[in-house]
């Protein structure tokens, strides 16, 4: 199997930097137009993403409650794995309209990626000027409220490398609750996605399930913020299946 992981992940490689490539330009003249072209782009680049997996045998389900609030500020809480974390959620949530809140770094020198993050509305943070996120947490959050957007975070700060979670950290959280009192947050189980990287950076693994699950959405102003973390952390590790092999 490891064999083939050497045959297929150029392949691979070399498709998933095409697409962002080719939709650089694409995102750029979109956004000259509207929000909505922009985000459809973004929407459809990211389907693209998700479907060049499949070189891998890599496949992806994301499962969504139907009852989930429309036209409120959503807040997605997730455990981190892997940069295949993202393109999933980007599509599958795409009408909720998802912000990302991202370290400053990505936003420059990657394709597709880092122009997206610049206009796409997403929180750029600096981690090592905490007076710079606080404000760029801030006023992210009150676009978002404006907007109703919704917004993904990952609570842990980092990916985890083997599956198992890390603690989750109540500094971002409470910033985006605290603009956002009538919104909701939904918990939300990646299990899998760590197992594309099993090698390393190369090659990478082959034949991984990925499953994408959000859970029932808690209102913001239901109880209190302490509360609140502690059922969304305890709801998102519940379900994170840790066996490694």
């Amino acid at each position: 199997m490891k064999i083939l992981s050497y045959i297929l992940t150029p392949i691979f490689i070399l498709v998933f930097f095409i697409i962002l490539v080719i939709c650089h330009p694409i995102q750029w003249i979109a956004l000259k137009i509207s929000y909505q072209a922009h985000k459809n782009v973004v929407d459809y680049m990211n389907w693209l993403l998700v479907k060049s997996l499949l070189i891998l045998g890599t496949t992806v389900k994301v499962t969504i409650p139907k009852d989930l609030p429309k036209n409120s500020t959503i807040i997605f809480a997730a455990n981190h794995q892997s940069l295949f974390d993202i393109p999933p959620i980007i599509w599958a949530f795409r009408k909720f309209h998802p912000k990302f809140v991202s370290k400053k770094e990505l936003s420059k020198g990657i394709p597709s990626v880092s122009f997206n993050l610049k206009h796409g509305g997403a929180a750029l943070i600096d981690r090592k000027d905490p007076k710079q996120a606080l404000v760029a947490l801030m006023d992210f959050s009150k676009k978002i409220n404006a907007n109703k957007w919704s917004t993904v975070i990952f609570p842990e700060g980092t990916r985890s490398r083997d599956g198992v979670p890390k603690s989750f950290s109540p500094n971002g959280l409470k910033m985006l609750t605290k603009y956002n009192p009538n919104g909701y947050v939904v918990p939300v189980t990646i299990n899998n996605s760590w197992k594309v990287f099993k090698y390393g950076k190369f090659p990478l693994g082959l034949g991984v399930a990925i499953k994408i699950e959000a859970h029932q959405a808690i209102p913001i102003n239901s109880m209190s913020f302490d509360e609140l973390f502690k059922r969304t952390e305890t709801t998102v590790k519940k379900y994170i299946i840790t066996n490694k092999k």
